[in-house]
């Protein structure tokens, strides 16, 4: 099966993460990505691959054994079935000969995805891109992973004299909803040295840094009382929680950075006078920083209670995933340098640059399989303006199967 058909395939599964379910600790989220791990699960038997496995909560892995006389690393690639959920539609993927200007995906509604908006429609002249009718996402992310990696899978299935160490795929639910599926993966049964997750955009983008993340839960507790008698006797816990972002450095929110620079983010604020619950999100490249953000609400906390009275505040603080780089060290551990080896050997140009944001891999490394990320070649995710150009997806494809014969390589 050509990859484009493979990708489109996978498109036709509506794998919305289901945000409710993933709260109640359902797994996965949205039935159908089971229906997807069941359709994956059946393709990667007729490939040939062995010790294929899929689990209650859809996880699919699969292995490609090696077919080298010697020991060479474990290599790992990951991609999620769920689609973010900003929107829900089923996709209508369809593909256009794209010879410039404006695409129109939907005549009837008037969507386009127009020049003068996404100028770097201009790279792709010349080549078919992938998109929807403009009332869905495409599911690009993360089904052009998955494409990706299983059509690398077929060229070795049907090309065994082309040398390899063991290969392992992994397919994991519900990334879209904090890392849910990493988060359930047992690491154990991976097995591998290093991995690569395809869960980034245009042809040649390359990610080994991303957030180390938290977030923070503050309690404040006042005390209620009538209005007409109120004076000397209402605390207005609205109120503390006002003073208490007041005390937040200026300036290091998301509408102020870029970047490496980190942040705090009032992210959510409810209550009434008698209590409210203060919800902040931390971030941080640097561990060391990351863990001093941490420690400044800690301190700003205790401070304000020791001002308003014990009991008036109450913080809780909670690591959500690290920063990959913690876990690679430097730029010159092998996962770094075989993909960037494969890169050059494809004539692919590295786009390096960090995330400010959060991946599978970021909890994979975590877990002990350091972890990076690179291109699936689509542009926009989580809108219907997403696209996909044929080209980076086969680009994609390319690089996944150099890293599988550099790393069987002596």
């Amino acid at each position: 099966m050509d990859i484009v058909e493979r990708f489109i395939n996978y498109t036709k599964i509506n794998t919305t993460t289901n945000k409710a379910n993933g709260a109640n600790g359902i797994m996965p989220s949205n039935p159908a990505e089971m229906e997807l791990a069941k359709l994956l699960e059946s393709e990667l038997k007729a490939l040939g691959l062995k010790d294929v496995k899929r689990r209650e909560n859809s996880i699919t892995t699969a292995v490609l054994p090696s077919n080298l006389s010697y020991k060479v690393p474990t290599i790992a690639f990951f991609a999620h079935m769920d689609t973010s959920l900003e929107q829900s539609n089923d996709t209508k993927a369809k593909i256009t000969k794209y010879e410039g200007g404006d695409i129109c995906l939907n005549e009837e509604l008037g969507i386009y995805l127009k020049k003068s908006e996404f100028s770097e429609l201009e790279n792709y002249i010349g080549d078919e891109i992938i998109t929807t009718d403009g009332t869905s996402l495409l599911g690009a992310d993360d089904k052009a992973a998955i494409a990706s990696i299983i059509n690398a899978m077929q060229f070795f299935a049907q090309n065994p004299d082309i040398k390899h160490g063991d290969v392992v795929v992994c397919f994991v639910p519900d990334e879209e909803q904090g890392l849910l599926g990493a988060k359930a993966l047992d690491i154990s049964e991976i097995g591998a040295d290093f991995g690569y997750c395809l869960d980034c955009c245009g042809i040649g983008e390359l990610i080994y840094e991303n957030w180390n993340a938290g977030d923070a839960a503050v309690t404040f507790k006042g005390v209620s009382a009538h209005p007409m008698n109120a004076k000397g006797k209402l605390v207005n816990s609205l109120l503390l929680a006002h003073k208490f972002i007041s005390m937040l450095p200026n300036g290091e929110a998301p509408e102020y950075t870029d970047g490496k620079e980190g942040y705090f983010w009032v992210k959510e604020l409810a209550g009434n006078s008698a209590k409210t619950v203060l919800k902040l999100d931390v971030r941080e490249f640097d561990e060391k920083k990351y863990e001093q953000r941490m420690q400044f609400l800690q301190d700003l906390a205790g401070a304000c209670a020791k001002l308003w009275g014990d009991g008036r505040v109450e913080i809780k603080l909670n690591d959500r995933y690290k920063n990959v780089y913690n876990y690679l060290n430097n730029d010159n551990a092998p996962a770094i340098k075989t993909v960037k080896k494969a890169f050059a050997n494809l004539g692919i140009i590295p786009d390096i640059k960090p995330m400010r944001g959060g991946y599978d891999g970021a909890v994979i490394s975590q877990k002990g399989v350091p972890c990076p990320n690179f291109f699936t070649g689509a542009h926009n995710f989580h809108s219907i303006y997403e696209y996909l150009p044929v080209k980076s997806l086969r680009a994609s494809s390319e690089v996944v199967k150099e890293i599988v014969k550099l790393t069987a390589l002596k």
